[in-house]
């Protein structure tokens, strides 16, 4: 009657294992260091860079624990944080002589101590927010009806432009709102206009009203090219936050999207917000300008002469220096849009640029004059130009489609599209939420959270080996295994462990234990009731599993609806809330009655269990564990 098939012993052993892996790099704790990555195209990782930073520790007289390239960044643990203080110092002054323009972003770190073994099978500790590591958290709206009308003011350039080619004759092109209104004379134009809208402007949906002897034509941006626009914009900030926040030699940022129009930024470890705020507010531009290659030009990329009057020197990515003029034909106000792709000819890796209006008329004119000649694309962020890419005119360009191809692979040009792209924000952000953490307080929290889980645990487990016995015993045991799988479940999902989510932590152990509570009632009710220890115990788990599963089902959806509708410390507390109720129903029910069954199924001729004190309808009562009450009708 209580026997569990092997398979079942098996589907729990392997549970078991397998969380214990898991949560178990947990217990090795985090070693301080420093990690180093690169912050520049010309400045790759590799055995080299690791030489540099172990002499860069040997001539401070520092000792690495352990020191190496570890996927794209050199990582060096040390002893404590003062070792590893020193030798953040030492190795920024090796590595980044000139710190006008560093060339590596040499970060402080955290690192798991777990061994070899462990790491080789991708087990990690859970990522510790904030309010547990210390640092700063910002929340960002983004302002998507600016980037709609930014659009909007776009298309109506280019169907400004697009009217004039085809000798559609109106009173003017104008922007009102997030919707493009042009005036005419005459049907016949309208007519014409929409014509033309419809062939090349596919976003745009048109409506035509007459009034006072004139006819209006106002086109508006379809919601699904809106939202198109909205989730760029979304993007590309992204991007650019990404972007600017290397400078703060943050090892682990978080920036993710909070909803539809929302960005969360975590910095851990950073603790000047002025700085923080100063480097996400930052604005970057772009500029096309002309190479200059003059004579005395070339000399001056060499470095053998003075670089002519009227024209500047700017590196490229790979180091290589470039003479251009000052002259600016265009900026990233005329730049619409930049996406990776291939050159149709050769299928080499390229980068596809779209110009507004404005942009691609300026640039079929200058492409025009200048077949043969090279052009740099130059991005500049805080008062900086560096060159992204220089290519060779090799025809006149019109439409407002550019191409940049030659010597780039995929990757690169992903990465050139996501540089240009980036080159400043899509939308103006503003910060609405602002939160900023010491790490002594992340220590306390982190030993407060603790001690609370605990204890929590601790008082749970005395009161129930005190009341239900070997039952409570066996539920103490299912309570720590839930506990285990729970912390294994947040190590393998990689999910940041917050303050809230410790208190949902502790909250789950008390619910937890909610289940092995209502089993052995019913285990009692049913000894109570006259039945035999053996039919007790398999009619107490059978009826006691759908109370249990409606009691955490109703549990379940209250978490799934803070997870949904919660933001920021809710949805920590939501995340654990949820795991911790999906493994408690795994351990509390299936846990516990197998080792019930382990322990009691093989005795044929069981005669009492050990439940603790059962109250009888009489008043009377007897212990569990005795023969002649267990059995006493």
């Amino acid at each position: 009657m209580n026997r569990y098939p092997l398979w079942k012993y098996a589907i729990l052993v392997v549970a078991i294992v397998i969380g214990a892996l898991y949560a178990l790099p947990n217990a090795f704790g985090e070693s301080p260091a420093v990690q180093v990555s690169s912050a520049k195209a010309s400045m790759p990782l590799d055995l080299t860079t690791v030489t540099r930073v172990e002499e860069a520790l040997q001539a401070a007289g520092l000792t690495a624990q352990t020191l190496g390239l570890e996927g794209n960044s050199i990582k060096a643990r040390f002893e404590n944080t003062d070792v590893q203080l020193k030798a953040k110092d030492a190795i920024q002054k090796a590595l980044n002589p000139n710190t006008a323009e560093p060339g590596f972003v040499v970060a402080l770190n955290l690192l798991t101590r777990s061994p070899a073994w462990l790491t080789a099978l991708h087990a990690s500790p859970m990522y510790l927010g904030l309010d547990l590591r210390g640092g700063v958290h910002f929340m960002l709206q983004v302002d998507m009806q600016a980037a709609l009308s930014k659009k909007a003011e776009s298309l109506a350039g280019d169907l400004r432009s697009a009217l004039r080619d085809k000798n559609v004759r109106h009173g003017g092109v104008s922007r009102n709102g997030q919707t493009i209104e042009v005036v005419f004379r005459d049907a016949a134009m309208v007519t014409a206009a929409k014509a033309v809208v419809q062939e090349q402007f596919p976003d745009l949906s048109t409506a035509e009203t007459a009034q006072a002897g004139e006819f209006k034509m106002v086109a508006t941006i379809l919601p699904v090219a809106a939202r198109k626009v909205q989730e760029q914009a979304l993007k590309q900030n992204i991007t650019t936050l990404h972007n600017r926040i290397n400078e703060l030699g943050v090892a682990e940022p978080v920036i993710q999207q909070q909803g539809l129009d929302r960005i969360v930024v975590q910095l851990p470890g950073v603790q000047d917000t002025a700085k923080a705020k100063d480097i996400l507010g930052r604005t970057a531009t772009l500029e096309i300008r002309m190479v200059d290659e003059g004579t005395d030009a070339r000399a001056a990329e060499n470095g053998t002469g003075p670089v002519p009057f009227g024209s500047e020197r700017y590196l490229e990515r790979n180091g290589q220096a470039v003479i251009v003029k000052k002259q600016v034909i265009l900026t990233g106000e005329n730049l619409t849009d930049a996406q990776p792709g291939f050159d149709s000819q050769t299928q080499e890796a390229a980068v596809h640029l779209t110009l507004d209006a404005k942009g691609a008329r300026i640039f079929r004119d200058v492409t025009r004059e200048s077949v043969g000649k090279r052009m740099a694309i130059l991005l500049f962020e805080k008062g900086k130009g560096e060159v992204v890419t220089a290519p060779v005119i090799r025809s006149e360009i019109s439409g407002g489609r550019v191409q940049i191809s030659g010597r780039m692979s995929t990757m690169e040009a992903a990465d050139t599209a996501l540089l240009l792209r980036a080159g400043s924000l899509a939308a103006p952000m503003e910060i609405i939420e602002e939160r900023n953490i010491g790490p002594s307080l992340g220590a306390e929290n982190i030993a407060k959270g603790f001690n609370s889980v605990t204890w929590g645990f601790a008082a749970v487990a005395v009161f129930m080996c005190f009341y239900y016995l070997f039952f409570g015993v066996i539920s103490s045991v299912s309570l720590a295994l839930n506990l285990l799988l729970l912390v294994a479940v947040l190590s393998m999902l990689q999910a940041t462990l917050t303050l809230p989510g410790m208190a949902a932590m502790a909250l789950v152990l008390g619910m937890a234990i909610d289940a092995n509570v209502l089993i052995n009632e019913r285990v009692r009710e049913e000894l109570r009731n006259g039945a035999s220890p053996q039919a007790a115990i398999h009619a107490g788990y059978d009826r006691a599993w759908a109370t249990i599963i409606d009691s955490n089902v109703t549990t379940l959806i209250a978490g799934l609806a803070l997870l949904a509708f919660g933001s920021g410390p809710v949805r920590g507390f939501a995340v654990v809330h949820c795991l911790g109720i999906l493994t408690s129903m795994f351990s509390g029910v299936f846990f516990s009655r197998g080792v019930v069954n382990l322990w009691y199924g093989r005795q044929k001729k069981l005669k009492g269990v050990s439940i603790g004190t059962i109250w009888r309808p009489d008043g009377s009562t007897s212990g569990a564990t005795s023969p002649s009450t267990a059995l006493e009708k």
